[in-house]
């Protein structure tokens, strides 16, 4: 047990002055007391929740940079996709770990400090089944360890190449786990969680998309889900190009987001990311059921996908967390600042996000993706309570942005002064994973991660 004498932090009860914080050896808040101990660990600075990463695709920091080129042919979301795909299938178990963990270090310093990892690399690149426990998914788990990050796998189901039950295209044949091969690996990690002693790895689940899998297999993937654990979390992308919901129509009758509600599957546990193109009706629906939107807003904007009406989502009472994607960025503070000025921009006006009962932008915005982000994770983080994990950031109030700042504006200046050098530490599950800025692995890791692109041919 550790006791934490702060000098400010951001608790779910607002902010507390010269406060102390008790915390298990597991990482878990067992006390946070606004009367200091003299017999504490000082923190010097400011400390607020770290932020769930509730949208990731590991491997794609590996192309992230590559694909910045204008060619004769019309460059678009499709033709970066045929790009991913090469990548894809030169990743072996091996080469994911260490891409993952210079990923998840970089995560960590930005802020960082757990990931939704939305997995379909399942098989060996000539498409066998790995042996036993999935060798790609054990890297994600190894990665995440070495690098001190909370995880959360999101194993996804993927059977075909489009509406209509298409069959995969050769190059998405590592991707391919039938219904019930997907449930059996999911419950078998169930299992191996349960028996390992590492709090910080969680499992939930993943649809792919509509294209990808059809109605009928994801219900039956649904029902079977609910028997391994009726509470975990699903994700699924969904209408984040508007060809995609063209076809959904013609094949269906229907809009994605339309006919994912017409299921009445949709409920909290459930994380829509991108869901760009849902329109009003859509949108009320979301809130109504209870899922949450999971927004990319630099991967989004990189493939030229559109913009996500957020405040007409939250003006219906939903939620909304953020993710990393495409690794185009990996920084929350960027994600929720664009996510803000999406919103001027469409509007014409400035501090769109912010509301009656919170009026400071850059708060609401953190606040928000920081609870959200916690369910879609299935992880007790996301704020700084009693029962949660100790998964902090200090933030420098000596940093040149912060400086002035008053408590309640704090945020506003990270997240729209550019103070993403202010986060000085992070703590996760009560470890310190990053001090002064720096991790302790990240130049080891960095320079095999470099050797590693040097040799490996680009996806361009």
């Amino acid at each position: 047990m550790q006791i934490y004498r702060v000098d400010s932090v951001l608790s779910s009860q607002g902010w507390l002055r010269d406060a102390c914080i008790t915390v298990s050896e597991r990482g878990e808040i067992l006390a946070l007391s606004p009367q200091a101990v003299a017999a504490a660990q000082h923190i010097a600075g400011i400390v607020v929740p770290g932020m769930p990463n509730a949208h990731s695709h590991a491997f794609q920091r590996a192309m992230a940079g590559a694909n910045e080129v204008r060619s004769e042919r019309r460059e678009s979301f499709w033709t970066w996709r045929a790009s991913m795909y090469a990548l894809a299938n030169r990743i072996g178990p091996e080469d994911l770990e260490l891409i993952a963990t210079q990923l998840f270090i970089e995560m960590l310093k930005a802020g960082y400090t757990s990931v939704a990892e939305f997995h379909y690399l399942h098989r060996a690149p000539d498409g066998a089944a790995y042996p036993g426990s999935n060798a790609l998914w054990h890297s994600l788990d190894v990665a995440a360890g070495n690098a001190g990050i909370g995880l959360t796998l999101l194993p996804a189901l993927y059977l075909s190449s489009d509406f209509g039950a298409r069959p995969l295209r050769r190059e998405q044949a590592r991707f391919r786990l039938s219904v019930e091969e997907f449930l059996q690996a999911l419950s078998l990690r169930q299992r191996e969680l349960a028996q390992g002693s590492d709090a910080r790895l969680h499992t939930g689940a993943a649809f792919h998309s509509l294209r990808a899998v059809p109605l009928e297999s994801l219900r039956e993937a649904a029902a079977g889900l609910r028997d391994i654990d009726p509470g975990g979390v699903i994700h699924i992308h969904v209408a984040e190009q508007l060809r995609e919901v063209s076809a959904c129509v013609r094949s269906s009758g229907r809009r994605p987001v339309e006919l994912l509600l017409d299921t009445g599957l949709m409920g909290p546990q459930w994380c829509l990311v991108h869901a760009t193109h849902a329109n009003a009706a859509e949108i009320a629906g979301i809130a109504a059921s209870g899922a949450s939107v999971c927004l990319c807003p630099s991967t989004e904007g990189n493939l030229g996908d559109g913009w996500f009406d957020a405040a007409r989502l939250l003006d219906a009472g939903g939620t909304l967390c953020i993710g990393s994607d495409s690794q185009a960025s990996v920084c929350p503070v960027e994600e929720l600042r664009w996510l803000e000025y999406q919103q001027r921009l469409k509007r014409r006006r400035r501090a769109v996000l912010g509301s009656a009962a919170e009026p400071h932008v850059g708060a609401r915005l953190w606040r928000a993706a920081a609870q959200c982000g916690a369910r879609a994770l299935g992880q007790p983080v996301g704020a700084i309570e009693v029962g949660r994990r100790a998964d902090w950031l200090v933030l420098d109030p000596a940093h040149p942005t912060l400086a002035g700042a008053t408590e309640e504006r704090v945020l506003d200046h990270l997240i729209f002064a550019g103070a993403r050098a202010a986060i000085r530490d992070v703590m996760v599950g009560g470890r310190w994973v990053v001090r002064g800025g720096i991790h302790e692995a990240e130049d080891a890791i960095a320079a095999r991660f470099g050797d590693w692109m040097r040799r490996a041919p680009q996806a361009n």
